[in-house]
């Protein structure tokens, strides 16, 4: 299966309470099965989130069937991840250089072996 990766940042709120908390959220066998599935329904394969005191990173591997804008209709349109969305958004902030309602950016690729 061929597939395409996109790679993300968004940070937390610098409390290491909230992070905490944050990461039990996304432990094993937490995420609400909902958002997997809308995940997987979107053409995602496989994501994966690093955090590095309360800087995050997401790789997100998808497959052709995948696109930002039927992502972005697909949540828009499902009660329970605009559910969980606002409930994250208690722990996330934007990057400091984010536009008005970005909330994970995208980042360049400056190398590869």
């Amino acid at each position: 299966m061929e597939t395409k990766r996109y790679c993300f940042s968004c940070d937390l709120k610098d409390d290491s309470k909230l992070i905490a908390e944050y990461k039990e959220y996304h432990a094993a066998g937490n995420i609400w099965p909902e958002i997997t599935k809308s995940i997987k329904d979107a053409g995602i394969v496989d994501m994966q989130i690093y955090v590095t005191g309360n800087r995050m990173f997401m790789i997100m591997e998808v497959d052709k069937t995948f696109s930002f804008e039927r992502k972005t209709e697909m949540d828009a349109n499902n009660p329970k991840v605009q559910e969980w969305e606002k409930l994250m958004w208690n722990y996330q902030q934007a990057l400091p250089w984010a536009k008005e309602g970005e909330k994970w950016i995208a980042l360049d690729s400056i190398f590869k072996l």
